[in-house]
């Protein structure tokens, strides 16, 4: 379970909303570097991956705890991650006719999708629950 961050302290000019603000700009200001450097790199990997290893490495580099503003709102879109999958899922319902005959297939691909990460997450699990003396 993710833990709540903690509250924002008071900030030069900041309500709790600007700092929701500012930490949304970081997140998209680094998705825009991620998008721009796959289309402009042409590599097969999504703009957004690539825009949040470097907010990895960004704050893995600082050298400083992460910003307080940036964990709340790192907090509150996994709170409502739920909602962002809507549109994904409504867009299903107008495919285009000629796919009417592969839902068999996506049914498929989504069931096998999902047994593959169950049973992935559950093997990285089993070995990070393991004591630390078995790991090396």
């Amino acid at each position: 379970m993710l833990s709540r961050p903690r509250r924002a302290g008071p900030m030069a000019n900041g309500s709790q909303t600007l700092n929701m603000l500012r930490g949304f700009i970081i997140l998209l200001v680094f998705q825009g570097i991620g998008e721009a450097a796959a289309h402009y790199g042409k590599v097969p990997i999504p703009g957004p991956v690539i825009g949040m290893v470097l907010l990895f490495l960004a704050l893995t580099f600082r050298g400083s705890e992460m910003p307080i503003w940036l964990g709340q709102t790192g907090y509150f879109m996994i709170r409502w991650l739920a909602l962002m999958f809507v549109p994904a899922c409504v867009g299903l319902f107008f495919l285009p006719t000629s796919h009417v005959g592969q839902w068999l297939a996506i049914i498929g691909v989504i069931v096998l999708a999902t047994l593959l990460t169950l049973t992935a997450t559950a093997c990285v699990m089993k070995h990070l629950l393991q004591p630390e003396t078995k790991h090396r």
